[in-house]
């Protein structure tokens, strides 16, 4: 058990510290690059950061941006414009997040409906997408030059 435990160690991606406060700062280990979350005002916290139910949002966002970018390269689609608005939605009893909602912002570019029909699959069958509970709604929004 020992040597698992050592192997696993050995594998962590990200070391996450309490700072006090409700505030954590989680840091990617190969870059060395840092997050800090803060509780959000709601639940007790300063909201001076993101809360890690914000990074989940994220997250989510990110990656469906990410994979539409990695399937417009094996593609060969020109994908270069795109932002996208996130909105999460809190529950009570428990606390927990019920719904993300997203627009992606693809209207700076003009896509054909195939290149559409691509970056759409690739956004809502993202490993984040794939890996949320299905308790927690998912609405996508795709907006397209007219």
């Amino acid at each position: 058990m020992q040597r698992f435990l050592l192997y696993f160690w050995r594998m962590a991606t990200i070391e996450t510290s309490y700072l006090g406060e409700l505030r954590t700062e989680a840091t990617h280990l190969k870059s060395g690059i840092r997050i800090i979350t803060d509780a959000p005002t709601d639940n007790e916290g300063k909201g001076e950061a993101f809360s890690p139910t914000d990074l989940l949002a994220a997250s989510l966002g990110s990656c469906m941006m990410t994979l539409m970018g990695i399937r417009s390269r094996k593609k060969g689609i020109h994908f270069s414009e795109c932002r996208m608005d996130i909105t999460k939605i809190m529950a009570a009893n428990p606390r927990r997040v019920s719904e993300i909602h997203i627009v992606i912002d693809l209207s700076g570019q003009h896509f054909t409906d195939e290149e559409k029909s691509e970056l759409e699959d690739a956004a809502l069958n993202c490993p984040v997408a794939l890996s949320i509970h299905p308790n927690i709604r998912q609405q996508v929004e795709f907006k397209y030059a007219n």
